[in-house]
């Protein structure tokens, strides 16, 4: 077997362990209105290309669903498999793309389109913010967290927006990285993708409550008199693009931070490392 290949096998398990572990902390202890259960999909699918990416995705929610023992295992989790195959295959084709390389630019108009991210970014996070925690009661009738835990979940959501948004101003205008810009376009596209293909399932095979935080926004959202696809559609359109941009964000500083020497030895390491 080549050596490729067998780094690439020994990456998809420890991908699949920070998935789960993510998603269980974010979702079913903090309720939050994100996942974060796709960082090591991610990072998988930019290293090893599509189909690394694929297969992460899809065993990472079947494993979580149906093979970890309580209070692991998320069972709701198993239908969205599909979503999560679909974002690993999308990072592989970006990764195979090049586009998750460090691009340094000092030029005015990159600097712009790098503002406009950022304020896209500030916009959507406090948007989601004000939906999702309008009111305690809302919060715990439809997570089945006590009204006590409406303030811890709303402070881990804006300390992890605060952090998202460090980050984002110092990649974009400290560091001056055009990847990063890249990285968050390719979060957003994927997240309207896994937006599209989640609503139906979450609408039509749980009533739109799967017992993670977003069920805030589809109480939201059914309140002010949307359909009970709508709201699920409208909570995916909210959570996901966010979620993914902050997922693909990370998997860029993560792949960045690596040496040059470990990224090369994956499948698509040529692609991350050749001059842009």
């Amino acid at each position: 077997m080549p050596l490729t290949a067998t780094r690439t096998l020994v990456l998809m398990p420890v991908a699949i362990a920070l998935n789960v572990a993510l998603g269980s902390t974010v979702q079913q202890a903090l309720k939050l209105p994100l996942y974060l259960d796709s960082l090591g999909t991610v990072i998988a699918g930019v290293l090893g290309g599509p189909l690394v990416g694929a297969v992460t995705g899809l065993l990472s929610d079947l494993i979580w669903a149906y093979v970890l023992p309580p209070p692991l295992a998320a069972p709701t989790a198993g239908p969205f498999a599909v979503t999560a195959a679909i974002v690993g295959l999308l990072a592989g084709i970006f990764g195979r793309a090049g586009l998750f390389r460090t691009r340094p630019v000092a030029d005015r108009r990159s600097l712009l389109l790098a503002l406009g991210a950022a304020l896209v970014v500030l916009m959507l996070a406090l948007y989601t913010f004000s939906r999702a925690y309008g009111s305690p009661q809302t919060f715990s009738a439809v997570t089945g967290n006590p009204a006590a835990s409406f303030a811890a979940s709303r402070l881990a959501f804006g300390f992890i927006s605060l952090v998202f948004g460090v980050l984002v101003l110092w990649t974009l205008f400290w560091r001056r990285d055009a990847g990063a810009l890249l990285a968050l376009t390719c979060g957003l596209l994927t997240g309207l993708a896994a937006a599209l293909v989640s609503a139906p399932i979450a609408a039509y095979a749980f009533g739109g409550v799967t017992g993670f935080g977003g069920d805030a926004l589809v109480a939201a959202f059914r309140a002010a008199g949307a359909s009970l696809f709508q709201a699920t559609l409208q909570q995916g359109l909210l959570s996901d693009p966010l979620d993914k941009m902050v997922t693909f964000l990370i998997a860029f500083l993560v792949l960045a931070g690596l040496p040059r020497r470990v990224v090369s030895r994956f499948p698509n390491g040529e692609r991350l490392t050749e001059a842009a």
